[in-house]
């Protein structure tokens, strides 16, 4: 965990950008592009937020938080933060890395969803690589970064895309590329999914797509089992309508969680028995398929009686 201070907090339409750092200065961890920090709101409110700032400066960690009218907290808490306020943080985690291997790297933004796509463009322009930047959003005034993007020192491989104005013509933009090129996508799952459609539709291969959800429905009911949380020595009962990380927290047992959706990856445990039933978009098929790791937050079980490593 990190203690960071917010030194400037800018409003750009609906969207707070703040910018954390030591506060006595000291250089912070390094990341690369892709990776999201999670901020401790409140002692039960903990969010995970792309950094958008430029991976090179080790001074500094900035992100931009949408705000949402219908937030479960997370992001009016983070609007509600002020310059000179402290917050904990967790160190960098990077589920969205870059492949190196990429000939040509296609990053597609839509919404808030530009926010990881700001630290790639910068992390491969430092690096001389080829790539280009499709940010969407519905109009020109309620996009965030636009001067940013327009100043930046890659602006002439950055297109802009408004609703009102001239829409993304997907499939003219995935066509137009060099061979072994790598898509990354972020945004609205409207977007994300036509993105993986069409790209799939062109001959791209699954390990050349990629994409970071900031939010997801999951289904966490489903019939009663039991869990066993062996290092603890605490077995509970789920019940149809409760999570894993619910029944534990009522035997005494807290579990760690984040984005309470399957995303993150904070509450991922080992599993030594049982089969799991898999609810998440963090484990990859292969993953979920050995099935020796579980999201306790929205999974469940395929049996009557889970054993897991907590």
């Amino acid at each position: 965990m990190l203690t960071l201070q917010v030194i400037r907090r800018e409003l750009q339409g609906e969207v707070v950008l703040l910018t954390l750092a030591h506060v006595d200065g000291i250089p912070l961890p390094t990341f690369r592009a892709g990776a999201h920090i999670d901020l401790h709101l409140s002692a039960d409110l903990i969010r995970p937020y792309s950094l958008c700032s430029d991976p090179k400066d080790a001074q500094h960690y900035q992100l931009g938080v949408l705000k949402v009218s219908r937030s479960t907290g997370g992001s009016l808490a983070a609007h509600a933060l002020r310059e000179g306020d402290e917050i904990q943080v967790s160190e960098p985690r990077n589920l969205f890395a870059l492949d190196d291997a990429a000939a040509h790297s296609l990053l597609i933004g839509g919404g808030i969803g530009i926010t990881p796509m700001l630290a790639m463009a910068a992390e491969l322009h430092a690096a001389g690589r080829s790539f280009s930047l499709h940010y969407c959003a519905r109009s020109r005034s309620q996009a965030a970064f636009i001067p940013q993007l327009e100043n930046a020192p890659f602006a002439e491989r950055v297109h802009l895309h408004f609703s009102d104005e001239q829409r993304l013509n997907l499939d003219a933009v995935l066509c137009d590329v060099p061979d072994n090129t790598h898509v990354y996508t972020c945004g609205p799952t409207r977007l994300m999914d036509a993105v993986t459609d069409r790209a799939k539709a062109q001959g791209y291969r699954q390990e050349q797509i990629h994409q970071e959800c900031f939010s997801a429905e999951v289904q966490t009911g489903g019939k009663a089992f039991e869990v066993v949380a062996a290092t603890s020595g605490i077995s509970v009962k789920v019940l149809e309508n409760q999570t894993i990380v619910e029944a534990l927290a009522q035997a005494g047992l807290k579990v760690n969680v984040s984005c309470k959706q399957g995303i993150c990856g904070s509450c991922l445990t080992d599993v030594l028995e049982g089969e799991p039933d898999h609810r998440d978009h963090y484990l990859t098929d292969e993953e979920k398929a050995d099935g020796d790791q579980i999201l306790l937050c929205c999974s469940r079980a395929k049996c009557a009686r889970l054993v897991i490593d907590l």
